[in-house]
């Protein structure tokens, strides 16, 4: 169950009461951030990429995954970083469990849709996801260990070019690759897809990702292993 905790505005001297975010992890067990309720929180200035992620244990298996940083919007305008207990060790690790039924992120914002898609890539299986060195021809890039991810969440269709550039980036770099896409793709795009073994993924607004092609029903079926 998620905790509640009190967060005062420094701002405006506005309290709220802040309910931390359950996430799945890769085992299916809820996980939050801990909160530490005597912390001050802190308005957020200037955003950077390694400051928007947060490591979270996993009470069932013992597995750490990286998770958006809680943050909460104050009616005055101001947008407040929420105090996070210490870490302390994970408990003892279990076996893992098989993998449960994907539990989605809603989409409303573009960062929505590149959470959504790195907890599908968790889900999956995939670990040490953050973004990618190389910034793609459009969206967001996410990098995990054996895969390069790319992120579209504009209102055009994903071009050939989209996908071939993906693909020729994840050549460079020795590894897989994985297309997310809002709008879809061109036929152009998805014929050069499955020439190239690039798994194509429509992200829908309830924020589960749906396999257009059969390297993408492959991932989905058999996940990162």
């Amino acid at each position: 169950m998620s905790e509640s905790v009190p967060v005062r505005c420094p701002a405006c001297r506005s309290e709220h009461h802040y309910e931390a975010p359950v996430y799945p992890c890769a085992c299916g067990a809820p996980v939050a951030p801990r909160l530490d309720p005597a912390g001050t929180a802190v308005p957020v200035t200037q955003r950077a990429w390694d400051d928007e992620w947060v490591t979270v244990n996993c009470a069932a298996c013992g597995r750490e995954s990286e998770w958006p940083r809680p943050e909460l919007g104050c009616p005055c305008g101001t947008v407040l970083r929420v105090p996070l207990a210490s870490t302390t060790a994970p408990e003892p690790q279990r076996p893992p469990a098989p993998r449960r039924a994907f539990q989605p992120v809603t989409i409303r914002t573009a960062r929505d849709a590149v959470t959504a898609a790195a907890v599908y890539l968790r889900w999956l299986g995939y670990r040490d996801i953050r973004r990618a060195d190389q910034r793609p021809t459009s969206g967001i890039g996410l990098a995990a260990h054996g895969l390069l991810a790319q992120i579209d969440p504009t209102v055009d269709p994903a071009s050939r070019r989209d996908v071939e550039c993906l693909w020729l980036t994840a050549m460079t770099e020795s590894t897989h690759c994985a297309y997310f896409s809002l709008a879809g793709y061109t036929p152009d795009a998805r014929a050069r897809a499955d020439s190239l073994g690039v798994p194509l993924f429509v992200l829908d607004l309830t924020g589960t990702p749906q396999p257009v092609n059969s390297q993408a029903d492959t991932l989905d079926a058999k996940g990162a292993g």
